[in-house]
C-alpha cells in the first residue's frame, strides 16, 4: 500500500510522517506519537473517549483519517497539563473530586471540559451537562464530573459557584 505523507502539530511539536492512507487519527496518535492517553473505546465516535482537540474545536479522533489530519494542529490529553508536568486546573479539579473511576473515559472528558471552560468561564451545571453529554461513562454518573468542572472554573476564571 502506498504511503502518504502528513504534517501535523500535536500540543505544540510539529511532527511529520509517512503513513497508510487508512490510518486512523486515533492510532496514529498512539501508535506513532506514543501518545497513548487519547483512548480507543467504540470506533464508531459515539464514546468520545478518543477525543482531541482539532484547530480549536473538540473532534472524535476515530473518525478522522490522519491524512485528514495533514496541516492541522491538535492537543490531547497530555497537552493540557504545563511544560513542567504539573496538571491543569481541570486536570487537579477532576483528581480532587473523584470525577474518575475506571479512568477509561476520563481524557475525552477532560478534553470536553477545556473546550467549555475556554469558550464559556462560568458554565451552568445544565450547560457543563450539555457539553460533557457527548462523552459516556459508566462509572461516575456524571456528578462528580460537574462538580469538578465547577471548582475548575472557579480556579481558572475566579467565578462563583
Amino acid at each position: 500500500m502506498s504511503k502518504n505523507s502528513v504534517h501535523i502539530t500535536v500540543n505544540g511539536t510539529a511532527y511529520k510522517r509517512e503513513i497508510e492512507p487508512r490510518l486512523t487519527l486515533v492510532d496514529f496518535l498512539r501508535d506513532e506519537l506514543d501518545l497513548t492517553g487519547t483512548h480507543v473505546g467504540c470506533e464508531h465516535g459515539v464514546c468520545g473517549a478518543c477525543s482531541v482537540i482539532m484547530d480549536g474545536r473538540p473532534v472524535r479522533s476515530c473518525l478522522i483519517y490522519a491524512v485528514m489530519a495533514d496541516g492541522h494542529d491538535f492537543v490531547t490529553v497530555e497537552g493540557l497539563g504545563s511544560k513542567d508536568g504539573s496538571l491543569s486546573p481541570i486536570q487537579d479539579a477532576f483528581w480532587e473530586n473523584h470525577a474518575m473511576q475506571c479512568g477509561y473515559c476520563t481524557p475525552g472528558m477532560l478534553i470536553a471540559c477545556h473546550h467549555l471552560l475556554e469558550e464559556n468561564p462560568d458554565p451552568t451545571e445544565e450547560e457543563i451537562r450539555e457539553a460533557i453529554g457527548g462523552n459516556l461513562c459508566r462509572c461516575t454518573g456524571y456528578q462528580q464530573i460537574v462538580e469538578a468542572v465547577k471548582i475548575a472554573a472557579q480556579k481558572i476564571h475566579g467565578v462563583n459557584l
